[in-house]
């Protein structure tokens, strides 16, 4: 899951569950009061009933999975009905409790991303911010945890991996036989190459810049370099972390004339995680991501960097409720605007809503999933199914065929509206990319300190990204044209958080409408009048089916996206490789022309056309993704709805205890929704009465 919503980029990432360990239960606690502090009071409240719903919900799908497993293993043959449900039972018990909110802040350099999170954390001068030669230097990730202490790790390339940057940077600086002195005044002046020596210098010492890879790699590296590739720093104040922490993050000075252990194993360098001790600013499981103004020339950070594409400038400003007046500068002095008068603690609220609203549709589809798995297992025992013969087979089984159908349709209807801005995007492309590339190629003052970072955009594929410089994209360059025709089109189709929904998402909700009205007209003719939770069974599993669906659109979007640069830096290799392989007298120019010639000869041979081609080929392939899994997931519930038959199913463990159970957290669910909103009001109200009395959270009664 990639989401991108304004200024705030959230993604999901997997993390160990808290639940299932077993703490001292004094230290749970504990951990417990500290973990909703950021939190005003009728906001705590709903986050502790929502996990104490998820906790117990965890302990009853687990004792009615050992319950399943046991008595299955008393049986010589599984039925595959029985594996379905034990797999999704085991499934949704190692489901992570809430997977981190990732808040990502972009800019370019000098931008105040470092002095926004250290207002946000209430610490002046944790990060360090830009200046005349300090600003980050690689990506810091900030979050909040239950420890004591202010932590940090800074996680180093792999073996493998600085292997691979250390044969770029090899190449970059390898100097074949040159004549004349224009080439060696370049030299002198690339900003690429000066990036790439200043790396080897530190790693191994002075004069590493004129060394080969084979030699270098026989090279033990400086520094302290742990064979977990991860350094960890402790200490017990802010600042003293801060301290031990600048020499890894901050953008290092060009006039060196010494480096520290630190700054020896800067170049290793692939992220920074930094742990805060609990906070009542930030809640846990918030990680705040310092994201550098530029790239930079590693493959392996450059590619972090560059993974959320944001909607343009006016998209942004469309959206008032996520446009921020925020001055950091402001929060520390405050002689012009006031703590709320620069909005950080409205900043700080929205990034807590966030938090709440996650976990309350989270634990909400939990619930919902596991009642509807229990009462599966019913179905099991049960001598009737939940459907009867004649119904599921005559009637439902054709109904859901003639709707998939009807889907499959206006999914293509859908993606049909990319034709036309595909084709002009096409036609513009082939009419601008001479002009497109040659402002990538050609520069103000001449060659003069470009010719190794032309030579670094060559061996990087047509792509080089600094630390200090701007980007380069030919690739980018060359498809933009596209871009720009297809992006609303496109946006309109997959794009979440606007108040009407995507496109796709539009044609998915009828679909699933459409089942939901069939079944509860099923329900009425069957007898389920006044049984609701057969009715529930089949709803959940509809919405978890196409539930799912929400994972793999969003993985296949950006394949699809991807697609049209992808194609024309695939198409356009060969001659990145030949243009890097130039050397010798005028090798700037030279290098320029092989790329022109490249491509001429690729646009001339179809380029855009096979990108073009190529996102169609995406598009198709979500499509029937799409629909596979609908009708095999969907075709697979009707089976198990259906009669199985005496005999097919041996009786299984008595799991009645965990029904009954599930029955009252899944009523649980709506009062604890119900008390949330009752206590919001509440808090609003008091808030209005008496507002010069509230406190840091606006929460003293």
């Amino acid at each position: 899951m990639e989401e991108t919503e304004a200024l705030v980029g959230v993604i999901p990432h997997s993390v160990d569950c808290h639940l299932f360990k077993e703490p001292v239960k004094k230290r749970r606690r504990s951990h417990r009061d500290w973990q909703f502090q950021a939190f005003p009071s009728a906001e705590q409240s709903a986050l502790k009933e929502y996990e104490k719903l998820e906790c117990r919900t965890r302990r009853v799908l687990s004792n009615t999975y050992q319950k399943l497993i046991q008595s299955v293993f008393l049986d010589d043959s599984i039925p595959s009905g029985l594996k379905y449900l034990t797999n999704r039972l085991l499934a949704l018990i190692e489901k992570p409790p809430l997977e981190p909110v990732y808040v990502g802040f972009l800019g370019i350099t000098g931008a105040g991303k470092s002095s926004l999170i250290n207002a946000l954390i209430q610490q002046a001068m944790f990060l360090p911010v830009s200046g005349e030669s300090v600003c980050t230097s690689c990506i810091v990730q900030v979050s909040s945890g239950c420890c004591e202490q202010y932590e940090a790790r800074i996680h180093l390339l792999s073996d493998q991996e600085w292997k691979a940057e250390l044969k770029d940077l090899t190449k970059l600086l390898h100097r074949a036989e040159r004549s004349g002195e224009e080439e060696a005044d370049v030299w002198g002046r690339d900003e690429a190459a000066e990036e790439a020596a200043r790396k080897l210098q530190m790693l191994y010492g002075h004069g590493a810049e004129k060394r080969h890879f084979e030699d270098l790699l026989r090279v033990k590296p400086r520094g302290r370099i742990p064979t977990s590739r991860i350094i960890t720093l402790k200490a017990e104040e802010a600042g003293e972390l801060s301290v031990k922490l600048d020499p890894y993050i901050r953008t290092q000075r060009r006039d060196w004339d010494g480096e520290s252990a630190e700054t020896q194993i800067w170049p290793l360098i692939k992220y920074v995680e930094v742990i805060l001790p609990r906070s009542a600013l930030i809640p846990e499981g918030v990680v705040l991501v310092d994201i550098p103004g530029t790239g930079d020339f590693n493959s392996k950070r450059d590619e972090m960097w560059k993974k959320r594409k944001l909607p343009a400038d006016s998209k942004v400003l469309e959206a008032s409720a996520l446009v921020y007046t925020v001055s950091a500068h402001e929060y520390w002095q405050q002689a012009i605007l006031t703590e709320e008068e620069s909005e950080i603690p409205k900043l700080r609220e929205y990034i807590r809503k966030r938090v709440l609203d996650k976990k309350r549709r989270l634990v909400t589809k939990y619930v919902m999933e596991a009642f509807g798995l229990l009462l599966l297992t019913d179905t099991f025992n049960s001598k009737e199914s939940l459907l009867t013969e004649q119904l599921n087979m005559g009637g439902l089984r054709h109904f859901v065929e003639e709707k998939m159908d009807l889907l499959e349709k206006a999914i293509e209807q859908c993606f049909a509206r990319m034709e036309q801005p595909l084709k002009t995007g096409v036609q513009v492309a082939r009419t601008s990319y001479r002009r497109n590339l040659g402002a990538c190629l050609v520069r103000s003052r001449g060659n003069q300190g470009f010719h190794q970072t032309l030579k670094a955009v060559c061996l990087k594929n047509g792509v080089y990204a600094s630390r200090t410089l701007a980007r380069i994209d030919l690739n980018e360059a060359l498809s933009q044209p596209i871009y720009d025709q297809i992006d609303p089109v496109f946006g309109g189709i997959f794009r979440d958080g606007r108040p009407a929904a995507p496109a796709l998402t539009q044609h998915i909700d009828a679909f699933k409408h459409c089942l939901e009205e069939r079944m509860a007209e099923i329900g009425v003719r069957g007898g389920w009048k006044h049984d609701g939770y057969k009715r529930s069974f089949l709803m959940q599993e509809i919405s978890a089916i196409l539930g799912g669906l929400e994972s793999h659109i969003l993985r296949r979007k950006r394949k699809i996206y991807e697609s049209v640069t992808s194609s024309i830096q695939n198409d356009l290799k060969p001659c990145y490789e030949e243009a890097a392989q130039i050397t010798g007298r005028k090798a700037c120019e030279r290098m320029k022309d092989a790329i022109r010639r490249g491509v001429e000869r690729q646009v001339a041979e179809g380029m855009f056309e096979r990108a073009q081609e190529r996102m169609w080929h995406q598009f198709r392939q979500l499509k029937h993704g799409i629909t596979e899994k609908v009708r095999g997931s969907i075709t697979t519930m009707l089976t198990l709805a259906a009669p199985q038959g005496d005999g097919l199913y041996k009786e299984l463990a008595d799991v009645r205890n965990e029904q009954k159970e599930m029955e009252k957290l899944h009523r649980s669910l709506r009062e604890v929704a119900e008390n949330a909103q009752l206590r919001r009001g509440m808090q609003e109200f008091l808030l209005r009465m008496s507002p010069s009395k509230a406190g840091p959270h606006g929460t003293k009664l």
